[in-house]
């Protein structure tokens, strides 16, 4: 318990300690802080690291504009309060001191700290980020194929170097697309919220933003199983052997080679689960499709409503703006009262049926500002009706329906998993397939056809286990013909092979 509540205040103090790195941003001279750490960014461009405050001087001068001038005088107190904000790191420099007076004046010189560069680059990643640039990178998936396939064969060749160029690029490609993908969801939640305001923004872009997702979603869709594929060859090849020479070939000299191994390897667990799932779990390709897929359906409904608004002429949130405008230029208490009951008609006499117990005394014509409040019901208050007498009806419940029409899909199952056991066992050719192998046959080949890959489709047992079947689409040179119940389906120069999955 104690080791648990030491961990937790370190932990604490640490997240304190990184958050003190950014308190130049709001501090009264964040102007002047920014562009002193500029120039240190300037210098570090040109492959100089330390710094005097006269140098920085120097490139304020050569760099900033007029406003962000800085005599060496003035940077002096900027650089120490950084280096108290541990964005800089300070050393004494002797050899600058001509006189004794001037070593004993101590000249200091300043570079970049480790966190404090990170910190530099965030505030500057967000001042320099433009929010509207956003896209889907699409157009890298076959260059994640093609690296895949020399990967393998770098790994057969036995080449290292090459082996961690081939890694480190697929690496920082699929990161690459994950942010571009985070980034422009994020866009289009903006736009989403922001169109009622602002349509015209939406219907400019919409058909290009709508065209542009769904290629997406059709490359991804045609890639994943390719990638899938390709990256069960990289396996074949010898995973162990793999992560080895990546990690003897990594040129992180702050690492040992086992700290390396486990970074690769860890590495390489996530590219994978990008494009083949776990069990009982989706690939982080297939959460991006369903995430493609339901952003292009939220499009399209929020083109429908501006369309429905448009034709409105107005729209009721456009209403509630302008009165609220109408409101704040009421130029007196009263003019706002007026207008008040103008629009919500509270001055008229009440309306919710509910009387005073002495009708004569307080009559219903009166109004809500004259009469006294009556009591009225939470059901009366909540959902605007009276409430009623009783219990509430019982409810009623068709339990023999339900068990009919669970026997029903069941049956259906069983009778479709029989189908599938029956065209592996006996196969396609040669005979005429009945109207539930039929059935079975064309909901996989449609599959297959749709990936317009090499794809497997699976018909599920109707115990729900893992066993099924594969249906494999390859070239034949001429072509095949099937008899089924329904007629017969003639396949261009393709061949048909049904087998049974393997259980795990």
């Amino acid at each position: 318990m104690a080791d648990g509540a030491r961990h937790s205040a370190a932990t604490v103090f640490m997240q304190e300690d990184r958050l003190k790195l950014f308190a130049f941003t709001v501090a009264e001279k964040h102007h002047e802080y920014l562009w002193v750490l500029r120039a240190f960014d300037i210098a570090r461009a040109n492959y100089v690291v330390l710094l005097h405050a006269a140098e920085i001087a120097d490139t304020l001068a050569r760099n900033a504009p007029e406003d962000a001038q800085l005599s060496a005088a003035e940077i002096g107190p900027l650089l120490e309060q950084l280096h108290s904000w541990e964005l800089l790191e300070r050393s004494y420099d002797g050899s600058r001191a001509a006189t004794l007076a001037e070593y004993r004046n101590r000249h200091f010189v300043y570079q970049f700290s480790q966190a404090g560069y990170k910190a530099f680059r965030a505030v500057e990643d967000v001042l320099g980020a433009r929010l509207d640039d956003a896209s889907l990178s699409r157009l890298v998936l076959p260059e994640l194929l093609a690296d895949m396939h020399e990967l393998a064969e770098a790994n057969r060749q036995a080449d290292g170097d090459r082996i961690y160029r081939k890694l480190s690029r697929l690496d920082s490609t699929l990161s690459e697309m994950a942010t571009r993908a985070a980034h422009f969801y994020l866009v289009l939640g903006d736009l989403v919220r922001t169109t009622e305001i602002t349509p015209e923004s939406f219907l400019v872009h919409k058909d290009a933003l709508l065209t542009h997702m769904r290629e997406f979603s059709s490359d991804l869709t045609r890639y994943a199983p390719k990638l899938a594929e390709a990256i069960a060859v990289v396996e074949q090849t010898g995973i162990s052997e793999l992560i080895d020479r990546a990690a003897v070939s990594d040129e992180r000299v702050f690492l040992d080679v086992e700290e390396r191994r486990a970074d690769w390897r860890a590495r390489w667990s996530g590219l994978s689960h990008w494009f083949v799932a776990a069990e009982a779990e989706l690939s982080e390709s297939e959460r991006l499709r369903e995430g493609t897929m339901s952003a292009i359906a939220a499009v399209l409904s929020l083109l429908r409503r501006v369309t429905e608004t448009r034709k409105g002429g107005v729209s009721r949130e456009s209403q509630l703006r302008h009165l609220a405008g109408w409101f704040a230029a009421a130029p007196t208490e009263d003019s706002a009262h007026a207008l008040f009951h103008a629009v919500f008609g509270l001055g008229r006499p009440r309306h919710l049926s509910m009387v005073h117990p002495d009708a004569d005394i307080i009559p219903s014509s009166r109004t809500w500002w004259q009469a006294p409040p009556v009591e009225i019901s939470r059901t009366l208050a909540e959902t605007g009706r009276t409430p009623s007498p009783g219990l509430p009806g019982r409810l009623q419940r068709n339990d023999g329906g339900v068990r009919r029409l669970r026997e029903q899909q069941l049956e259906a199952q069983r009778s479709r998993s029989s189908a599938a056991r029956s065209l592996a066992s006996v196969g396609v050719y040669e005979r005429t397939l009945t109207e539930e192998e039929t059935e079975v046959l064309l909901s996989l080949l449609n599959a297959a056809l749709t990936a317009r890959v090499r794809v497997s489709g699976r018909t599920s047992g109707s115990t729900g286990s893992d066993s099924g079947v594969r249906l494999t689409l390859s070239d034949s040179d001429s072509s095949t013909v099937v008899h089924t119940a329904r007629g017969r389906l003639h396949l261009d120069r393709l061949h048909l092979e049904v087998a049974e999955v393997a259980r795990r």
